[in-house]
């Protein structure tokens, strides 16, 4: 098994790889840090932008190029993606309030089951749609900030409704914050209701306080754990957070008298009830914050934003995903100092890491599970739209890391040292078989009989320009022992350079 260090004549050199000049070693780290992965796609941008357009053009999202219209066309399908959030907990509510009519007894049970399945379908389609934009995306670097942000401001999928939530959560909390402001995406992210259900913030009000958003908000999501926030803080903060909430889906919109109806405050779902809310005056970390209403819950998070634990947190966190495991503590530090002067603003922390000589020279990384799945098909199969994205889904869950599966709120671990064991690395090598076999079913459309037919040319010039002039020693040995190409391309995908960037 060549990940644990084994594995036939390599194909003959094709003549369009002279065309293309080999992109150097830092060239290609560089990438592989940028994105997931490269395809022709990747390298064509790269070499007609350079490193630095390249970046800027990331960094403002106008990356020229667009995913394939079959791509489009299979995102947009989906009933997750194209139905309002709204009105898919709609239905949810009018399918369980029908299911509670009934009778004890098999029927009620069948439509119970409906309705859990159809929330199991949802999920599946939102896993699907991220996984796809990750595959196709042209701004890989933004998609893997948006992979990144969804780990860091983790959801529970199979939690209350959490999975009817899932795709608004990506497409309007997630991904249009990525690049922007880090306040902006914090107060998203407490606005939406994935997040106000999964940490319980919705059941948070004046006589019966929930900590536990409150809690995870500032050690998780912002400041981190020993920044020097208290007990008392978290209790400070869960009192200001008290009516934000989630308006009532079905039914009539609670009404507010004169005096209250000038602090609610709604965004599409979410919803601030001053009539659940503690106007008491509060401390929070040293400062007096005056019991108003929903400024109270802007001032708080502003308050946070500024710290410079805040600064250093999500500086730490940003370097340890793209840089190395430990990054280099003075890159941290001049994010760090990026943020502040910033004022939290993402891609300008960003900038600063990836002009910087240390992600070029901090050592290799092995990938987690996701960077593994979709570096794999992005290099084998090069921009080919695929029919099927639920075998990328289920690869996930056999390598320990769904999207949106992680149980406990702090996201699955960024460290490479954390996906190295036998087990992992097992599996690693059944899934590049089946890519390198092409037994995947990506090509497939859920529900046909039909059997995909033909397994990926990984002799590319994508290949002979990208990857074979950086390979090593025993890479290339165990390359030189396959007996097929389908061979050839399981040892590839398996190699430790491809699972390392």
């Amino acid at each position: 098994m060549l990940l644990l260090g084994a594995c036939a004549s390599a194909p003959a050199h094709p003549d369009t790889a002279t065309t293309g000049s080999a992109l150097t070693r830092d060239d290609l780290t560089w990438l592989r840090r940028d994105g997931f992965g490269v395809d022709s796609a990747d390298v064509a941008r790269y070499r007609r932008l350079g490193r630095a357009g390249l970046l800027d053009a990331q960094l403002v999202d106008r990356v020229p190029g667009a995913p394939p219209p079959p791509v489009t066309g299979l995102i947009h399908g989906f009933e997750a993606v194209r139905t309002p959030m709204p009105q898919l907990l709609a239905a949810l509510h009018d399918a369980q309030e029908q299911a509670k009519a009934l009778p004890a007894g098999p029927e009620r049970d069948a439509a119970n089951k409906a309705w859990q399945k159809h929330g199991y379908e949802l999920m599946q389609q939102a896993r699907q749609a991220e996984l796809l934009q990750a595959v196709y995306g042209p701004n890989q670097l933004k998609e893997q900030l948006v992979w990144f942000w969804l780990n860091h401001f983790s959801v529970f999928a199979p939690k209350g409704r959490i999975r009817w939530e899932l795709a608004d959560y990506e497409q309007h909390v997630i991904r249009p914050h990525a690049l922007g402001k880090f306040r902006d995406l914090v107060m998203a992210t407490l606005e939406s209701p994935a997040m106000l259900e999964y940490l319980d913030n919705a059941q948070n009000a004046k006589g019966h306080v929930n900590e536990n958003y409150a809690r995870e908000l500032m050690e998780l999501h912002t400041l981190g754990v020993g920044s020097g926030y208290t007990q008392q803080d978290v209790q400070q903060l869960a009192l200001i957070l008290t009516g934000a909430g989630i308006a009532p889906i079905a039914g009539k919109p609670q009404r507010f008298n004169a005096k209250a109806a000038p602090l609610v405050v709604r965004h599409g779902l979410f919803e601030f009830n001053p009539y659940r809310h503690d106007f008491r005056d509060k401390i929070f970390l040293g400062q007096r914050i005056k019991g108003r209403g929903y400024d109270e819950v802007k001032q708080a998070v502003n308050l946070i934003v500024s710290q410079p634990a805040c600064a250093q947190f999500i500086s730490h966190e940003l370097a340890q995903y793209f840089v190395a495991d430990n990054p280099p503590p003075a890159l941290v530090a001049r994010m760090t100092a990026t943020f502040r002067q910033t004022d939290g603003d993402i891609a300008a922390v960003l900038r600063t890491m990836f002009d910087s000589p240390e992600l070029l020279t901090s050592g290799r990384q092995f990938m987690d599970p996701t960077r593994f799945v979709v570096s794999s098909v992005r290099l084998a199969y090069d921009g080919k739209p695929i029919a099927n994205a639920l075998p990328l889904v289920y690869w996930l869950d056999q390598l320990g890391e769904p999207l949106y599966g992680r149980i406990t709120p702090d996201g699955w671990p960024l460290d490479g040292a954390s996906w190295t064991g036998s087990g992992q690395l097992s599996k690693r090598f059944d899934i590049a078989a089946a890519i390198g076999n092409g037994n995947t079913q990506l090509f497939t459309p859920p529900g046909s009989k039909t059997r995909e037919a033909g397994f990926p040319m990984l002799t590319t010039r994508l290949y002979y320009d990208a990857i074979e002039p950086h390979l090593s020693a025993p890479t290339r040995s165990a390359l030189a022992k396959a007996q097929s190409q389908q061979e050839w391309n399981t040892f590839l995908l398996a190699s430790p350079d491809l699972n390392y960037r």
